[in-house]
């Protein structure tokens, strides 16, 4: 029986010690519902690792007379719901039809739930020592006479040897998210948490908290939003 018992927790430490691997991140991480150690505050919210080579970026960007600011970095789930019903509301107020104005709402912005801002890994950026006016998450405002033309080339130079990728390039063929040249992902820790991701169910992700719009989620439309959205990225920032 002694052996028995041994051998049992033998076999049982040997089957999780192949199983935790893939526990690095919960389901509730990966959605935006989790609660994970986040560094630079609110504004930033990112990981201590992907924390500490930002802080590594934006001192040798300001030796250039670049000011990276973070506009927009961790959001839970909450807040992405929140921006989701909104624009769901406005558009479909406008008279969309609520297929219609889920399209318009995915040119920009993601469904809960699918945000690599949940992630704690990804940032949008602006350099602060540029006056701006208006939105300034806009391509424009990166490219030409733009207050935010030498950041991005800045970026385009240096980011990845901080860990930091552009996540929606401005590539011809690549569909999903429009182009986004302020967004920049942590790729040591996102490629993983992105491996991870693709495990889930993901039509049980947009709909079990039956958000505005949900039935309207069809399995086409999933596995569009898959294959376009989540996963038509920077192929650096793919596995």
């Amino acid at each position: 029986m002694k052996h028995l018992v041994i051998t049992s927790f033998i076999f049982l430490f040997s089957a999780l010690s192949i199983i935790l691997p893939d526990q690095k991140f919960s389901r509730d991480e990966l959605i935006g519902k989790g609660d994970p150690a986040l560094y630079g505050g609110e504004s930033i919210g990112l990981r201590k690792e992907a924390y500490e080579s930002f802080l590594k970026m934006k001192e040798a960007a300001a030796k250039e007379g670049i000011d990276i600011n973070v506009v927009s970095g961790y959001r839970n789930y909450a807040r992405q719901k929140g921006i989701w019903e909104r624009k769901y509301k406005a558009y479909t107020t406008e008279g969309l039809k609520p297929e219609e104005a889920i399209d318009k709402i995915i040119e920009w912005s993601t469904i809960p739930g699918t945000s690599r801002h949940h992630w704690g890994t990804d940032i949008d950026i602006i350099d602060g020592s540029e006056p701006a006016t208006g939105d300034v998450l806009v391509p424009e405002k990166f490219h030409g006479e733009g207050p935010y033309r030498k950041l991005r080339v800045w970026l385009e130079a240096h980011a990845a040897d901080y860990g930091f990728y552009i996540v929606y390039t401005n590539k011809p063929d690549r569909k999903g998210f429009k182009y986004e040249p302020w967004h920049y992902s942590y790729a040591p820790i996102s490629r993983e948490m992105l491996k991870q991701y693709r495990k889930l169910d993901v039509k049980k992700v947009l709909t079990e908290e039956k958000l505005m719009g949900y039935q309207f989620l069809t399995d086409a439309f999933i596995q569009r939003y898959e294959k376009e959205n989540i996963l038509d990225i920077n192929p650096l920032l793919l596995n």
